[in-house]
C-alpha cells in the first residue's frame, strides 16, 4: 500500500467520522446486556482456553493513529489475500467449525487469523472483538469490530475496505466482551431490529 494512499485512507477516515457525528447513529455500536456464546467460539474456547479469558482491566478504545490505522488496514488488506474462501462443510465436512485458516477458511476464520494478527501487532485483545452481523439476505456472517476511539470499525473478509459499522449493509447482533474474551453481549443496531439468531 503506498503512503499516498494510506495518508488518503487516514483522511477519508476522519471524513467519515464527520459524516458520523452529524448523523443520529452513535460511532460505537450500542451494547444491550450479556448473551449466549455462539457454540463455533465455545468449541474454539475449548481448543484454545487462553484466547477466550478476562481481557484484564479495560483501558478503553483504541486511540487511532496513522501507524496504527496503516496497520488494521494492512492486516485486514493481507488476511483477505492470504485466505482463500471455503465452507466448514468444504473443509472439513462439518456445518461449523472455528479455526485458524491454512490457506482457505470461511468468515470466522479470517476473523480468528485478523485478530491474532493485530493482537501480534501491540492492539488490545479488548478493542478486537469478533462480532455475528446477519446479512441482508438474512444469511448469518462473522466480522471483526475494532473499537476505536473514532467508532467501531469492521474487518470483513468480504471487502477490503475498512468502514464503520453504520456504513456497512449489516444488522448487528453479538459480538465478544471487551471484558472478556470467552463472553459475548448483545448488539442494539438502532437502524433496524435485528431478527432472526446465528449459532
Amino acid at each position: 500500500m503506498t503512503k499516498t494512499l494510506r495518508t488518503g485512507a487516514f483522511a477519508f477516515l476522519f471524513s467519515l467520522a464527520a459524516v458520523q457525528a452529524a448523523m443520529a447513529l452513535p460511532a460505537n455500536i450500542p451494547l444491550a446486556g450479556a448473551t449466549n456464546q455462539p457454540i463455533g467460539h465455545y468449541e474454539f474456547c475449548k481448543q484454545y482456553a487462553d484466547e477466550c479469558r478476562s481481557n484484564g482491566k479495560d483501558t478503553g478504545p483504541l486511540v487511532l493513529t496513522q501507524e496504527n490505522w496503516k496497520t488494521i488496514l494492512n492486516v485486514n488488506y493481507s488476511a483477505n489475500t492470504d485466505v482463500q474462501p471455503m465452507t466448514d462443510m468444504e473443509i472439513y465436512g462439518v456445518e461449523e467449525k472455528w479455526a485458524y485458516p491454512d490457506a482457505v477458511g470461511d468468515c470466522e476464520d479470517y476473523v480468528l487469523l485478523k485478530r491474532k494478527r493485530l493482537i501480534e501487532s501491540g492492539i488490545s485483545p479488548s478493542n478486537l472483538l469478533i462480532t455475528v452481523v446477519l446479512q441482508p439476505n438474512g444469511e448469518g456472517h462473522a466480522v471483526l469490530t475494532v473499537r476505536t476511539d473514532r467508532g467501531d470499525f469492521v474487518l470483513d473478509n468480504m471487502r477490503n475496505k475498512v468502514l464503520l459499522w453504520s456504513e456497512t449493509e449489516y444488522r448487528y447482533l453479538k459480538r465478544q466482551s471487551s471484558a472478556n474474551a470467552g463472553k459475548w453481549v448483545k448488539l442494539q443496531d438502532g437502524r433496524a431490529d435485528a431478527v432472526g439468531s446465528v449459532k
